[in-house]
This record gives C-alpha cells, sequence and structure tokens, in this order.
C-alpha cells in the first residue's frame, strides 16, 4: 500500500515558488488498479515522478507498506518495489531487449522465461528478443516492452506515465488489452496509471481526479465516472489523441 500525506511541491519560476502540488493525501490500496485523471497541468505527471522518486516533496511524506520513502532515491525506491514507466520510453543504443529484460529480473533469465514477459505484452517473442532498444522499434513497440520489463521486475507498486502518449490506435488497443490482463493478475501489489484516456478509466478500479495541483474526488469508478465522461476536464487529452489521429476513447 502507497500513502501520501500533506504532498506539496513547487518550482522556481522567475523567481517565484510556483507551487504545483497542493497539500495532497492520498492512499494506494493493494490489489487495486487506480487511474489519475484531470486537465492538462494538473500536476499528474508531477505527482508520478514524486511517488516514483525522481522529484522530492518540498513537504509531506511518502510511506510504502509503512516504511517511509520520502528521502529515497528512485534508485532504492525501485528496490523496495516501485516500478516506473516513462511517459516515452528510453532508447539504449546497443542493448538487446534480452538484456534490458534481464536487467529488470536482477537475474539472468533464460530466453525462455524473458520471452513470456514479452508474450505477456502482445509482441512475438521470437521477432524481438534479440532486437536493440533503439529508433528502430516504434512507439507501441517500446511502450510494450517497456511495460515488458516492468511485468519482469513485479513490483509492489508499477506506475505508468501517460502510456497512451505518442502511440497509433493499433497499438493503443494493445495497450488496453495488456493493461487488462494485468488488472485482471493483480497479487498484492498495486498499479497506478496517469491517463485522459476513458478506455483506461473504465478498467480501473478506483479514479483520482487532480486539477490545479489538488486532488478533488477520489472513488471507485463507478462513483466518479458519471460525472466526468463527456466533460472538457476529464477527456480533454482523449480529444486531443483522435484530432491528432493517434488514439480513440
Amino acid at each position: 500500500m502507497l500513502e501520501l500525506k500533506n504532498i506539496s511541491f513547487g518550482v522556481d519560476s522567475d523567481g517565484q515558488e510556483k507551487e504545483i502540488i497542493r497539500d495532497i493525501s492520498l492512499t494506494i490500496p493493494d490489489n487495486k488498479m487506480v487511474v489519475i485523471t484531470g486537465p492538462n497541468g494538473g500536476g499528474k505527471s508531477t505527482l508520478a515522478r514524486l511517488i516514483a522518486g525522481i522529484e522530492k516533496p518540498a513537504s509531506g511524506r511518502i510511506f510504502l507498506n509503512g516504511t517511509d520513502i520520502t528521502e529515497m532515491s528512485i534508485t532504492d525506491r525501485a528496490k523496495m518495489g516501485i516500478g516506473f514507466a516513462f511517459q516515452t520510453p528510453v532508447k539504449f543504443k546497443g542493448l538487446q531487449v534480452l538484456d534490458l529484460i534481464r536487467l529488470a529480473t536482477g537475474k539472468r533469465i533464460s530466453v525462455a522465461e524473458a520471452c513470456k514477459y514479452l508474450s505477456a505484452v502482445g509482441l512475438c517473442a521470437r521477432d524481438y528478443i534479440d532486437r536493440e532498444v533503439n529508433a528502430s522499434l516504434s512507439g507501441g513497440e517500446l511502450k510494450r516492452i517497456e511495460i515488458a520489463t516492468v511485468l519482469a521486475k513485479a513490483p509492489l507498486l508499477s506506475v505508468f506515465d501517460e502510456p497512451e502518449a505518442g502511440i497509433d490506435l493499433w497499438s493503443f488497443q494493445n495497450l488496453i488489452q495488456v493493461f487488462q490482463n494485468m488488472r485482471e493478475n493483480i497479487k498484492d501489489s498495486s498499479i497506478l496509471i496517469i491517463s485522459h484516456q476513458e478506455r483506461i478509466l473504465n478498467i480501473a478500479d478506483e479514479v483520482v481526479v487532480l486539477k490545479d495541483g489538488r486532488l478533488v474526488e477520489h472513488g471507485d469508478k463507478e462513483t466518479v465516472l458519471p460525472g466526468l465522461i463527456g466533460t472538457t476536464s476529464a477527456i480533454q487529452g482523449c480529444r486531443e489523441l483522435q484530432q491528432g489521429g493517434e488514439g480513440t476513447c
């Protein structure tokens, strides 16, 4: 279980402090998929980076299963069991997919074992296991390979920052299926997704709404979604994706 207690965060803007996250308290329970949504600029991705340890809060504390991880580095948090998937996956010139999955597990697993993780995200393992993780892979392929590394790590908390960003319609449809499979197989862990996408919201257990850096609503999907669907604040990103021909609601 992840607990955020009175978390605030700001940055310096022209000599003045600009508050991005404002006194947020939130609990992400075990065995749940939670989606954080809200208008662009509301602080969603910043909150994800605070959880992962990429940024440190100005005030407040963060706890993972009762342990205070507020001052821990991103590496130490990963060792504690937090997996993070970036909005734009990192490319590794000279590193093969097999190497990346082995790094995620921390063990020299067999090719067959590594292939299971690729198959779990809908990739034909034999076509990818020896591929280099570079620009020759599409955005959708990189996203699914990154998710495969998260699965291989088997974290207590998996955090995905806008996984739908920059991928085509076919890849997005496959991405939904991957998350659906993850949701059905959650065991002693949690999944946290930052997303505007209605189809991702629809497979969540709980939905959190951020606006102007504040938590304005948090509850089960059945309670929160009826007030969101059809509003510009809830699906702004979804409409932008449609207009760009890159996805669907």
